[in-house]
């Protein structure tokens, strides 16, 4: 497959079931030509987009489409673009081809391109499939992996009667036209083998009231941000370990906070994990799910004022929740996990991992009892962002 793409052929990735569900063409974008946008257009059917990195966003000075992004898979759309000269209207498949190729040109600089436009560029996640397992990122992985610039070109494939075409129609299409076709978790394994998203820095054994563990301290090869993991007995790949992947909360997990359930959350985990033969307690530095604790903290000043947590979240300019589990679910595969029994009310974070290859056999919840002071709070993470409550 990124022969293909080095070639400059199309080649078709399909995702988990339990994201999209549905298949992109993709090329790169330095290969891109008029008869393959036509193709597209006509084969494809759906949204012809760019994906791009941030190096690339902040050369063209695109600043993004929506400051507080409610699309359910948060899919990172940039203003639409055009380029400034050697185009007519725009939408032609010569005009599309254009535009992106200039995209794809190291030399172009923001001035080279004028905005709104008829190609949608997409903001890649830095650490690609790793970080996040979608189609943005798994086209600019593939652009790199092929040496050529992490720039792409997808579209989504409809049926003929307009519906997304799902694994069956995409394999008869794969073959109509001889294209290949993969998967993001193929994606994800090849370049696990090969790269790395966290290090590993320390190990030490920590006596807690729970009982000893030893605590993994890792860091992340994107960012400085440090990672725990507090590992009770020994881990069998073969055996499913149960697990809980805990965001800090500074103010729930050490002064006791009721506007949130976050530190009862941890202290039930903890409690279940010394009472099992082993078990995982992954602390992640997602602060205020991934806003960082000065935001959130402000965020409880707006929830004060009536905001809920998603709406303070969305005024402060932010996602209602910015947190990914590459990360997470690569120190899970480097400590030996394969097999997990996880604790957790969000859905989300049980597909966030099983697109990582770490099968989930059991969801476990972590039920609390509501205070006065943070049933709002647990009211909206259940109407709004889909947690088992």
């Amino acid at each position: 497959m990124v022969s293909d793409i080095k070639a400059g052929k199309m080649v078709i990735i399909t995702d988990d079931a339990d994201r999209e569900n549905e298949g992109d063409l993709i090329v790169a974008a330095q290969c891109i030509t008029p008869e393959i946008v036509n193709f597209m257009t006509k084969y494809g059917r759906g949204l012809i987009c760019s994906p791009i990195t941030e190096s690339v966003a902040m050369r063209l000075e695109l600043p993004m489409m929506v400051p507080n992004n409610r699309e359910s898979f948060k899919t990172n759309f940039t203003v639409s673009v055009d380029a400034a000269k050697g185009i007519t209207t725009g939408i032609s498949a010569s005009d599309r081809a254009e535009t992106i190729r200039l995209l794809a040109d190291d030399a172009t600089i923001g001035e080279d391109l004028v905005q709104p436009g008829h190609i949608f560029p997409l903001l890649a996640k830095p650490g690609g499939v790793l970080r996040r397992a979608g189609h943005t990122e798994a086209a600019t992985d593939l652009a790199r992996l092929a040496g050529l610039n992490e720039v792409a070109v997808i579209c989504e494939i409809l049926n003929d009667d307009g519906s997304m075409a799902r694994l069956s129609e995409l394999t008869s299409i794969a073959e109509k036209h001889d294209l290949k076709i993969g998967t993001i978790e193929s994606l994800i394994q090849y370049r696990r083998k090969r790269e790395r998203l966290v290090d590993h820095l320390e190990s030490i054994n920590l006596p807690t009231r729970w009982g000893n563990f030893n605590l993994h301290m890792y860091q992340s090869t994107y960012g400085e941000e440090t990672h725990l993991a507090l590992v009770r007995g020994e881990i069998d790949p073969d055996k499913a370990v149960i697990v809980r992947v805990h965001s800090e909360c500074l103010t729930g997990d050490v002064f006791g906070s009721q506007r949130c359930d976050c530190g009862g959350q941890l202290d039930s985990a903890m409690e279940r994990i010394s009472n099992e033969e082993n078990g995982i307690l992954l602390y992640m530095r997602q602060e205020g799910r991934g806003i960082g604790l000065k935001a959130k903290i402000h965020a409880y000043k707006l929830q004060e004022e009536g905001y809920d947590t998603v709406e303070a979240n969305e005024k402060l300019g932010f996602p209602s929740d910015l947190r990914d589990y590459g990360i997470g679910a690569q120190i899970l595969y480097d400590l030996g996990v394969r097999k997990i029994r996880l604790m957790t009310n969000n859905p989300k974070k049980v597909i966030g991992l099983n697109a990582h290859k770490l099968e989930i056999i059991e969801q476990i919840p972590i039920k609390q009892c509501p205070t006065p002071h943070n049933k709002k709070y647990l009211d909206t993470k259940r109407e709004k962002l889909g947690h088992d409550l």
